[in-house]
């Protein structure tokens, strides 16, 4: 059969990234406590395609993610590229993997458990000279208005926030351990699941450890400073507000 991606294009042109965006997949990813974990994951495959072709191979993407499906984490990554390179004869290759993680959590008095959903992605390039790979979680957090506890006789407006950490790393980690220290950045983690006495504990710290977005996002970027393992990091936090028709928005990068 006539191979027409093959064919030579007289354009003359490059093109950066071609290939599939989108899919719908289950793959199994690495979990610290029960040690793997089934999930539906949005994946975008992409290569570079020099000016002489006139297409790529786009079956070949899906043929290496089904191979892969059962071992898809941070240590497999990088051979997960080196393999898209190969099988379409490309000079660079990325991807990238978003899909939704559970945990479970226990209230703080009650105890009751449940499971808390967060949101991570992998993106990861390689080329000849170089490869790069980014691991990100958006973590749900509450925060407490400084300023509103300061003027206000009674109470202070308080808000969930979503706060969104990228890092680049020397060595493996634990997705449940950057998503303990981001919680720990803020007026309060949240939870699925609280009882009376559990939603009373939580509303009092949270009040107790009053942050702004921009007090949220320096905390995570001094935890993460301390650990060495972090060579870059991005941080942002939006507020969600309660009293105002905005959000409030902070982000701060590792130089």
């Amino acid at each position: 059969m006539v191979d027409v991606q093959n064919q030579e294009d007289v354009r003359n042109i490059n093109i950066q990234k071609v290939g599939v965006k989108g899919i719908k997949y289950p793959i199994i990813v690495l979990d610290k406590k029960k040690g793997t974990q089934h999930v539906n994951a949005e994946v975008n495959m992409y290569v570079n395609l020099p000016h002489r072709f006139k297409g790529t191979h786009m079956s070949r993407f899906v043929e290496i993610l089904n191979k892969y499906r059962g071992e898809i984490n941070i240590r497999t990554f990088r051979s997960i590229l080196s393999t898209i390179r190969d099988k379409l004869n490309a000079e660079s290759a990325h991807m990238e993997i978003e899909f939704p993680y559970f945990i479970e959590k226990k209230a703080p008095v009650s105890r009751s458990r449940s499971l808390m959903e967060y949101w991570c992605t992998f993106i990861g390039k390689n080329d000849k000279d170089s490869s790069d790979f980014l691991v990100g979680v958006s973590v749900p957090v509450t925060t407490v208005c400084p300023c509103s506890k300061e003027i206000s006789a009674l109470g202070a407006h308080n808000q969930r926030s979503i706060v969104k950490v990228q890092v680049r790393f020397k060595k493996f980690f634990w997705i449940e351990d950057l998503i303990a220290l981001i919680e720990n950045s803020a007026s309060s983690e949240v939870f699925s699941l609280l009882k009376r006495s559990d939603e009373k504990h939580v509303t009092e710290r949270a009040f107790e450890n009053p942050m702004f977005v921009e007090d949220v996002v320096r905390s995570v970027a001094v935890k993460l400073n301390e650990d060495q393992n972090f060579t870059w990091y991005s941080i942002e936090a939006e507020n969600l507000e309660s009293i105002h028709n905005h959000s409030a928005y902070a982000y701060v990068a590792k130089e």
